[in-house]
């Protein structure tokens, strides 16, 4: 019995019709290895375009899936992770589908009912893969028909959705170890939505005005002496003197005026004789031998 199921199964996947037996109406063991099996060869014979699906590594019956939102929609960027679960008995009876992802068209965590999905078991064709049920469902996404799963939301907040899908899916660790490729993808877009980094530049002293450049230098360099004589003549005349300080003009004066007051009363005591009596009668007062002895 298994090498004619298997046969049939082939026929299933080569497109030819095909009935598999059952054991009075109810599918063996041999049903449900073939129809895992079935499941993968499927999906890896029709990849289908912004769609990528994996297997569960616990269940082979349960697979993750990822849709791309179509650009020019209310849903280009987005990236909706959502599971499909299929019956032992596939492909003779249809999976269950549901989304994970925060999207504004289906709830999330909730069976959609679809034609192709166990709500209509009736409608149900062994012929549709599972690319042709992820088509159906990224198309049905982009309508607006109501069905038992599905949610209104606006423009704006679909938009919102899709922005905050891939950031919302990396905190899944399911999501992240069966689509490492989105999670890369998620620091990309960090990376390129953030703003440049400024180089702050070294610091540097600012450029002088040359005759500040001028002054600075005569500043911190000794005074150089001229060659020809003449010009050596001014020039030492010009340098300032050892204990010369030509800004404080002031102080010189008084010392200048000092002096010569000492002159003239010096000449003034000793040419007249005012100023001999002035001094002898200065010397016989009291205190007067005690200060000069």
């Amino acid at each position: 019995m298994h090498d004619a199921a298997a046969k049939r199964i082939q026929k299933l996947i080569e497109g030819e019709p095909a009935d598999l037996p059952t054991h009075d109406g109810i599918f063996t063991p041999c049903h449900r290895v073939l129809g895992a099996k079935l499941l993968r060869v499927l999906l890896l014979q029709e990849p289908v375009p912004n769609i990528t699906a994996h297997p569960s590594p616990a269940n082979l019956l349960e697979w993750h899936f990822v849709l791309e939102g179509a650009k020019g929609t209310e849903y280009e960027g987005g990236v909706y992770h959502g599971k499909l679960v299929f019956p032992p008995e596939y492909p003779f009876k249809p999976p269950s589908i549901s989304l994970f992802t925060p999207n504004g068209r289906f709830a999330t965590n909730t069976k959609l009912c679809l034609s192709m999905t166990d709500y209509h078991p009736e409608s149900w064709n062994p012929m549709w893969s599972v690319g042709t049920i992820l088509t159906g469902l990224l198309s049905f996404m982009y309508d607006t028909q109501a069905t038992t799963g599905s949610i209104t939301t606006s423009k704006q907040e679909k938009e919102r959705m899709a922005r905050e899908s891939l950031a919302f899916n990396a905190k899944n660790p399911t999501f992240r170890k069966l689509f490492p490729n989105w999670v890369e993808e998620l620091s990309r877009r960090i990376a390129a939505a953030a703003p440049p980094v400024e180089l702050q530049p070294l610091s540097v002293v600012p450029e002088l005005p040359q005759s500040e450049q001028a002054t600075d230098q005569r500043q911190g360099e000794a005074p150089k002496m001229p060659d020809d004589v003449g010009t050596l003549q001014q020039w030492q005349q010009q340098q300032p003197r050892p204990g010369h300080h030509p800004h404080q003009p002031f102080g010189n004066t008084v010392v200048t005026l000092a002096i010569v007051v000492a002159v003239l009363a010096a000449v003034w005591v000793s040419a007249s004789s005012p100023g001999r009596d002035m001094l002898r009668s200065w010397s016989a007062w009291p205190g007067a031998d005690r200060s000069s002895s």
